[in-house]
């Protein structure tokens, strides 16, 4: 489902020009959850945002589902992303003046989902992720745990193909960081979609069918 093909990437720091990766490749079948490991500084986040369109290789391709993502001007990235690619991140980045409810809707309205079916889909994730009575709460209310509980049916309620996740456990405590990734990666089995997560955490990898080690712009395989 997801196919990178010789994915080269740098960038200039102190004048000098920084290879990150250089003919990198990576195949994740449809439904596999992978963690993707790596120090500081080894490329994982700028690998996510190549893998959703975000940032621009300077060569190579990123097929999800056999669209080549690269290929499309701006426009078409951005509304493939909205259509097919969710995410989860590290500091929740829910939108402060919109109820929990509004934050899981809003990826549905943004690709103009019926207003009945995004209630319904509303109210199915929240009864999914443990928070049924907490669609009228800010985010400013809620524990960190409810807030990441909260971006992970976010992620999910437009049915993505691909769910990228950023250190989806950075800021939360590991009991809590247990129980969200139990729910993040049970979710995205029962619903079939593939799933990569950045983390610094083998509690997080091992919670993966697969674990890969970025290591000198390469992906070996664990």
């Amino acid at each position: 489902m997801l196919d990178v093909q010789q994915l080269r990437k740098s960038h200039r720091s102190g004048g000098r020009l920084q290879t990150v990766f250089d003919a990198l490749n990576l195949q994740v079948p449809g439904g596999q959850i992978a963690a993707l490991l790596g120090a500081s500084g080894s490329g994982k986040t700028t690998l996510l945002n190549l893998l959703s369109g975000i940032d621009s290789p300077d060569s190579g391709r990123v097929l999800i589902d056999g669209v080549d993502v690269h290929a499309q001007g701006e426009p078409q990235r951005t509304l493939f992303r909205r259509h097919h690619i969710g995410f989860v991140f590290q500091f929740f980045n829910l939108i402060p003046t919109l109820t929990v409810g509004e934050n899981i809707a809003l990826p549905m309205e943004l690709i103009g989902t019926d207003p009945a079916a995004v209630r319904q889909r509303v109210h199915q994730l929240l009864e999914q992720v443990g928070l049924p009575d907490q669609a009228e709460r800010y985010p400013e209310t809620l524990s960190g745990g409810e807030q990441q509980r909260t971006a992970v049916a976010r992620a999910l309620a437009h049915r993505p193909k691909l769910l990228l996740a950023d250190e989806p456990t950075g800021n939360l405590d590991q009991v809590t960081g247990q129980k969200v990734i139990a729910l993040l990666t049970g979710l995205a089995r029962e619903h079939h979609t593939t799933l990569v997560m950045v983390t610094h955490s083998g509690q997080v990898a091992d919670a993966a069918d697969r674990v890969l080690q970025l290591q000198h712009g390469a992906i070996i395989e664990r």
